[in-house]
C-alpha cells in the first residue's frame, strides 16, 4: 500500500498513513483512534493522554536489528490488571515487516509475528498452568512466566493492527534461556504468536546519547496533597506510581485515575523503616531512591517470620529491591522465569545450582510510600527461596481471584496453599538477592551506623572461604614444583654392590671382604665374598655348632670413595637372604676435606613359621635409610655388619643413589598447607550447619 493521507472522521484535522501496511493511526488532534477499511475511515474511539513513563524511545527513532534497518511509528499503552504500564512500540522494516517492541519494569523485548506449523498446538488461555514448559518448534522449551488480562489505555502514531480504546488483550508471556522470550495473544479468534528475544538498546542500533536528544518530558518528582488530611505528598516516581501511604493519616490512595482517591485506612504503623523514604544511595555504581517500605512475614510451624522490603527507583534503570530481614541486607533484582531451571528441590541458574531453603504464603502486613503495583495489606503470594550464598532466588507466584483450581504441582508449598487459592490467571516473579553487610548499606545511604546482623542469613557467604583458592593455588604449586623437581633431578646412583657374607662357626670372627671380583658378562654386579680370619677358638665351646647358634657375627667391609654431586639427598637401599633371622648394616660417609661425617643404620629381620592359626610371617628381607643433602665432594664409605650367626650364607646387596625430591616430602608439605584449611573447613561446616537450622529442607537433617 502507498502511503494515504485524509481527514479524521472524528475531527477532521488532517491524517496520513504513511505506512503502506498499518492499519490505525491515532489522530494527533483528537486522540482518536482511526482504522482504515476497504472503502472508508472508521473511528474506533479515543484513547487516553499517553502517560509518560520515562521511555527513552519515541514515535520516528531509528535503529538497526541484526542488520536490518527500523522506523519506530506507534506505540500503545497497555494497562497491567495488577497495576503499572507497559509501552508497546511498533518497527516498520523494509518488506512490510513489523516488529513489537515492548518495554516493562526496565526490561526491552523484540518479537515478530510468527506462524506455527498445525502441530504445534498452543496452550489454552484459562486453564495452563504458571511454570508450564512449552515446546515451541525451532525456538525451544519455553516457560509460561504469566497469564493475564490487559486493556488498551493509550497510544499514538500508526499500529499494525486494530487497536480498540479500552479493549481486553488475553496474554500468556513465556521466557527461555539466553533471553528468549514468546507473547502468545488470546484476543482474537485464534491465538497469535510473538517470538523473539530480550534485548538491549545497543542491540537495536539506538544509543543513549541519540535517544536522549528528544525533549525531556519525564517528570522527576511532583508534590500532592493528600485527600483525607491534606498533607503533602512528595511522589518519587509519579509516571508509574499505581499506590501512595499517607505517612500521616495511614490512608492507602489509588494514583490511576488521575486525582488521588481514598480505598482504605492503614493501621497505624509499628514498624519503623532502617531507611527512610526519600533516601538517595548508590549501589552497584548506580544512584536509587528509596520510595516504598512493606513489612511481610510468613507462618512457619505456628512462628511468624518478618522482614522489610525497601522500593528503590533509579531514573533510566527501573526498579530494584533492598530486603532486610534480621538485620541481614541483600540487593534484589528481576530474573526471567525463563532462565531458572527447577528439578526438585534444586533451581538452577547462570551456571550455579541453588537450595530450596523456605516454602511458604507470604502475607503484607504494612505499606508505606509509593509502589508500582497495587500494593494491599493482606496481599499473598506463594513464596519460594533458594540459596547459593552469596546469593539467593525467589520465586513469588501471584493469583488473580477467578475460576477455583490448584496451584501448579512443582510448587513446594503447593500442597499447604491449593486449597486456598482461586485462581485463573497470575504472575511468576524470580529474583536474584545479593548479601550486603549493614555496613555496605548505611555507607550506600549515608546513614547513621545500623544494628549489627543477627544471626546467620540464607544467603550469607562464610567469611573465610577466600582460604580455598589460596590453598588450591599452593596445592598446585607444590605438586608442579614436585613433578618439575623429579624431571631436573633423576635418581643418579653411586654404589650398588652384591655381599656374600660367608661365617665360620666355632671362631670369633674379624672379617674383611676379599678381592673384588670384576663384573659377570650378563652385566651383574659384582660380588664381594666375606671369609672370616680365624682368631683365637672359643675354649668352653670349641667347634660347637649347637652352641655358637644365636650369635651373631659382625663384620667390617673394606672402605671405597665415592663423588657425591651434593643438592640431593640419599638413599642406601640394602636387600639381604635372610630367612627366620636379622641383620643390622651400620655406616658412614667421610669427607677427609671437610672433616663432615654423616653416620646411618639399616636393620633388617625376617621370620615366618606355621601355627595353630596357620602360616604366618613378619618383618622384611629389606630396607632403607635415608639422608638429607649433604656437600659435594669425594667420601669415604665404611660398612660394618651384624648379623645373627647361621650355617648359611647370607647374600647383601648394597644400593646407593642420589634421589630427587621424595614423595613423602610432598605429603609433609601438603599436610602443612592443609592445617589451615582443614580448621576453616570445620568452622564452615559448623556455618553451613547453622544456618540450615531455620530451614524445614536443611540438607543436615533436622
Amino acid at each position: 500500500m502507498s502511503p494515504v493521507e485524509a481527514n479524521c472522521p472524528a475531527c477532521g484535522a488532517p491524517i496520513r498513513f504513511a505506512i503502506g501496511s498499518s492499519i490505525v493511526v491515532v489522530c494527533p488532534n483528537c486522540r482518536s483512534v482511526v482504522a482504515r477499511g476497504d472503502r472508508s475511515l472508521e473511528d474506533l474511539g479515543k484513547v487516553a493522554a499517553l502517560a509518560d513513563t520515562g521511555s527513552p524511545l519515541s514515535v520516528g527513532t531509528k535503529g538497526k536489528y541484526k542488520g536490518a534497518q527500523f522506523e519506530l511509528t506507534g506505540r500503545a499503552q497497555f494497562a497491567h490488571e495488577a497495576g503499572g504500564l507497559w509501552d508497546e512500540w511498533y518497527a516498520s522494516f523494509p518488506g512490510d515487516r513489523w516488529g513489537w517492541i515492548a518495554e516493562a519494569q526496565g526490561r526491552t523485548y523484540i518479537t515478530f509475528a510468527r506462524h506455527l506449523p498445525p502441530s504445534a498446538a498452543l496452550p489454552p488461555w484459562d486453564s495452563t498452568e504458571l511454570g508450564h514448559r512449552f515446546t515451541i518448534p525451532g525456538v525451544g522449551v519455553l516457560v509460561v512466566g504469566e497469564i493475564g488480562e490487559a486493556k488498551a489505555k493509550s497510544a499514538e502514531g500508526e499500529i499494525p493492527f486494530k487497536l480498540t480504546p479500552g479493549e481486553s488483550l488475553r496474554y500468556i508471556d513465556l521466557t527461555g534461556q539466553s533471553g528468549k522470550f514468546a507473547t502468545l495473544d488470546y484476543s482474537g479468534d485464534e491465538p497469535l504468536v510473538y517470538l523473539g528475544e530480550e534485548v538491549t538498546l545497543d542491540a537495536l542500533g539506538i544509543s543513549l546519547k541519540v535517544a536522549d536528544e528528544r525533549e525531556p518530558t519525564h517528570v522527576g518528582a511532583l508534590q500532592v496533597n493528600c485527600p483525607q488530611c491534606g498533607g503533602a505528598l512528595d511522589l518519587k516516581a509519579p509516571d508509574v506510581t499505581e499506590r501512595v501511604a499517607c505517612p500521616y493519616c495511614n490512608s492507602l490512595l489509588d494514583c490511576t485515575r488521575g486525582k488521588l482517591q481514598f480505598l482504605e485506612a492503614l493501621k497505624p504503623g509499628k514498624f519503623k523503616p532502617s531507611i527512610p523514604l526519600g533516601a538517595v544511595g548508590a549501589l552497584d555504581g548506580k544512584s536509587y531512591t528509596t520510595i516504598g517500605f512493606v513489612v511481610r512475614h510468613v507462618t512457619i510451624e505456628r512462628i511468624d517470620y518478618y522482614w522489610n522490603e525497601y522500593l528503590l527507583y533509579g531514573a533510566g534503570l527501573g526498579f530494584r529491591w533492598l530486603v532486610e530481614s534480621d538485620h541481614q541486607w541483600s540487593f534484589v533484582s528481576n530474573v526471567p522465569a525463563g532462565e531458572v531451571d527447577v528439578q526438585g528441590r534444586i533451581a538452577s541458574y547462570g551456571g550455579k545450582h541453588f537450595r530450596l531453603f523456605q516454602s511458604a504464603t507470604a502475607l503484607v502486613d504494612y505499606v508505606s510510600g509509593e509502589f508500582y503495583w497495587k500494593v494491599h495489606v493482606g496481599e499473598q503470594a506463594v513464596a519460594d527461596d533458594y540459596v547459593h550464598a552469596p546469593q539467593s532466588l525467589s520465586r513469588e507466584t501471584t493469583f488473580v481471584i477467578g475460576d477455583t483450581a490448584s496451584a501448579a504441582p512443582d510448587y513446594p508449598a503447593a500442597a499447604q496453599i491449593a486449597a486456598q487459592l482461586l485462581r485463573a490467571r497470575g504472575e511468576v516473579n524470580w529474583s536474584r538477592g545479593d548479601y550486603l553487610t549493614p555496613e555496605t548499606v548505611a555507607a550506600a545511604f549515608k546513614l547513621p551506623p545500623l544494628p549489627p546482623q543477627q544471626g546467620i542469613a540464607p544467603n550469607q557467604p562464610f567469611s573465610y572461604s577466600g582460604v580455598y583458592p589460596v590453598w588450591g593455588a599452593l596445592l598446585a604449586a607444590a605438586m608442579i614444583s614436585f613433578f618439575m623437581l623429579s624431571l631436573i633431578r633423576p635418581t643418579h646412583n653411586l654404589v650398588d654392590k652384591t655381599y656374600s657374607l660367608v661365617p665360620s662357626a666355632g671362631i670369633k670372627p674379624t672379617a674383611v671382604a676379599d678381592e673384588t671380583r670384576p663384573a659377570s658378562a650378563d652385566g651383574a654386579p659384582s660380588t664381594d665374598e666375606i671369609s672370616a680370619i680365624p682368631a683365637e677358638t672359643n675354649p668352653a665351646n670349641e667347634n660347637s655348632a649347637a652352641d655358637t647358634a644365636g650369635q651373631s657375627t659382625n663384620i667390617q667391609f673394606e672402605p671405597q670413595t665415592i663423588a657425591i654431586d651434593g643438592h640431593r639427598g640419599l638413599r642406601i637401599q640394602i636387600d639381604a637372604s635372610i630367612d627366620n633371622s636379622w641383620l643390622a648394616v651400620e655406616g658412614d660417609l667421610f669427607n677427609e676435606e671437610t672433616g663432615l661425617d654423616q653416620p646411618f643404620t639399616v636393620e633388617l629381620e625376617y621370620y615366618h613359621g606355621s601355627d595353630s592359626d596357620g602360616l604366618w610371617s613378619e618383618g622384611n628381607t629389606s630396607n632403607d635409610a635415608y639422608l638429607t643433602a649433604l656437600p659435594s665432594g669425594k667420601y669415604t664409605l665404611r660398612l660394618e655388619s651384624l648379623w645373627k650367626r647361621s650355617d648359611r650364607p647370607i647374600s647383601m646387596r648394597v644400593r646407593i643413589d642420589e634421589i630427587g625430591p621424595r614423595f613423602l616430602y610432598l605429603l609433609s608439605v601438603i599436610l602443612l598447607i592443609s592445617i589451615v584449611p582443614i580448621i576453616v573447613a570445620i568452622a564452615h561446616y559448623r556455618f553451613e550447619k547453622s544456618r540450615w537450622e531455620e530451614s524445614e529442607f536443611s540438607p543436615y537433617g533436622s
